[in-house]
């Protein structure tokens, strides 16, 4: 966009002085006359440039002019820094236009917002999938992600969890969300969410589809998490903690005189629960539903036969 391309040549002079037309129409991938054109439209538009003739000349801003990114504070530039997401940017293809993008930004910056940038960047990283996470392998991503930005209808194999398994699906991407290191496509007609690791084979068309003018990817995935965890956890069960134990969606109904408490839980379905409540060993007793208790009383039953009489089998 022209816009775009006008900030760039400022801060391309800003940050290394003269360049020549050629310089910067090979900078920007444009052709002279187009560079001759915006230092034109620059210079119309009141900004200090100047152009020097003969084999040492080019274009360059009147010595003390910089642009200032108006409006931009501290913590916006540290904002700017903080969420550079280099990884997420070098698997949608992007890696080296973000590092070029924050190296612009960075010189265009005044000298006491730079300080702020640098000192965020460098202490503080961003590493958002959790620690028992395998990376998903999401070979398809780079093809979603041109198909979003180029309004592309997308032909794809996609592997459910319900049968029939593999479905054939014609998706309308409208964007792109990554959660907890995991990428998800929403889509059209619905729109609806799939997840992108999840694409067995992918054909892009020549099709183009319009996108909705009132569709917000931010608003339609905040909406679409509370849905997806009213649906998750559609039950609940009543549980008793030992003391000094909590759960993040615990809803404490009393403490008893031993420092017990008596909690009801959200829970996603008895087998589930199952596995999340084994896990904390003996610092939970389920009480109800009784299907759940069983089904861990059943399991603690099998482990109880299975190691036997720990003295028993030391020979003690």
């Amino acid at each position: 966009m022209k816009s775009s391309r006008l900030v760039s040549i400022l801060l391309l002079l800003q940050t290394r002085g003269r360049m020549t037309a050629a310089q910067l129409a090979e900078e920007l991938e444009v052709s002279v006359r187009t560079v001759y054109r915006d230092v034109e439209a620059l210079a119309a538009a009141g900004v200090p440039l100047y152009g020097d003739a003969g084999h040492a000349g080019g274009y360059r801003l009147l010595d003390g002019y910089r642009t200032r990114l108006t409006g931009l504070t501290a913590d916006e530039a540290e904002a700017l820094f903080l969420a550079g997401a280099p990884g997420p940017a070098a698997e949608l293809g992007l890696g080296t236009v973000l590092a070029a993008a924050q190296l612009k930004v960075r010189a265009a910056l005044p000298p006491e917002l730079r300080a702020h940038a640098d000192r965020i960047s460098g202490r503080f990283h961003l590493d958002a999938p959790g620690w028992y996470a395998d990376a998903e392998e999401a070979p398809f991503l780079p093809a979603v992600a041109d198909a979003v930005w180029n309004s592309r209808v997308l032909d794809v194999l996609y592997r459910r969890w319900a049968e029939p398994t593999d479905v054939e699906r014609r998706l309308e991407p409208y964007g792109l969300v990554l959660k907890a290191g995991r990428w998800y496509v929403v889509a059209g007609p619905g729109p609806r969410t799939f997840r992108v690791d999840q694409i067995l084979r992918l054909a892009a068309t020549d099709e183009e589809f319009t996108r909705p003018d009132d569709f917000d990817l931010a608003a339609y995935w905040t909406e679409y998490q509370r849905d997806f965890h009213d649906r998750l956890y559609r039950s609940e069960a009543l549980v008793r903690l030992a003391p000094g134990v909590t759960l993040p969606r615990a809803f404490g109904i009393r403490t008893e005189e031993s420092g017990w408490t008596l909690a009801r839980v959200p829970v996603e379905s008895v087998e589930r629960a199952h596995g999340e409540f084994l896990r904390m060993g003996t610092a939970v007793e389920v009480l109800e539903p009784p299907r759940l208790r069983a089904r861990i009383a059943r399991t603690v039953a099998e482990l109880a036969e299975r190691y036997g009489n720990p003295a028993q089998n030391r020979g003690d």
